[in-house]
């Protein structure tokens, strides 16, 4: 059973923090949380990673982690 203070935070393509300072209570909240950050990037249609590349939004998700802290 897993310990109720147990946090989560999102890593984007790039290994950095999708938020600079918010962490998720469930993997829930986190895969809210990417949904708002994919938004960022509709415009453009893509996001552009150091290591990657310019992935399409629809390949996003391959490239994203949620770690537990």
């Amino acid at each position: 059973m897993k310990n109720d203070s147990t946090l989560f935070d999102v890593l984007s393509p790039d290994g950095f923090s999708i938020h600079p300072s918010d962490v998720y209570e469930s993997k829930r909240e986190a895969k809210r949380a990417i949904k708002e950050w994919i938004k960022r990037y509709e415009r453009q249609g893509y996001y552009s990673s150091m290591d990657h590349g310019h992935i399409p939004l629809n390949k996003i998700h391959e490239y994203l982690q949620i770690i537990e802290l």
